[in-house]
């Protein structure tokens, strides 16, 4: 098992060609991650690789419920990333506090949840307990891109 957060985040990254120490493409004029005393907020982050969203299309027609999943993981990635980079690790981190989690969800599709469960598990996979946050999961007609998933987080640095 890895060892350290970065090193943990590092794996989980690069396979899906996102890179830990680049600087991260965003969609408009806004704070990536705004920083207030000790507590850190990270803007909607969508499913972007460089410049694609890899995962479009509403959850439950165009985007299988694996594919929102896959969505889910790769929005947490980028900001647990932008959080690595405002840190400069990841170890410095105490809490996530709060995770919101925007589902683009065709008409009938109920399974919101079980989609932000990926960001949930993998913000544990990086983090250990301190990934584990309060969390709201909803379903909305349309997001930026037209992405499926767009997620939001709150987190808390160590203090001293």
């Amino acid at each position: 098992m890895l060892d350290s957060r970065d090193a943990r985040l590092t794996a989980l990254a690069a396979p899906l060609g996102l890179n830990v120490d680049a600087p991260l493409v965003i969609g408009g004029q806004y704070c990536a991650v705004l920083q207030y005393g000790e507590l850190l907020y990270v803007s909607g982050q969508v499913p972007r690789v460089g410049n694609q969203v890899q995962v479009t299309g509403a959850a439950g027609d165009a985007a299988s419920l694996d594919d929102a999943r896959r969505a889910a993981e790769i929005c947490a990635l980028r900001a647990l990333i932008l959080l690595r980079q405002q840190l400069g690790t990841l170890d410095a981190l105490a809490q996530v506090l709060k995770l919101n989690v925007y589902v683009q969800s065709a008409p009938g599709f109920t399974q919101q949840s079980e989609v932000a469960d990926a960001a949930s598990a993998l913000l544990a996979q990086v983090l250990g307990a301190a990934g584990h946050a309060a969390r709201t999961s909803v379903g909305v007609a349309q997001l930026p891109k037209n992405a499926t998933v767009e997620l939001d987080l709150q987190a808390a640095r160590r203090v001293g």
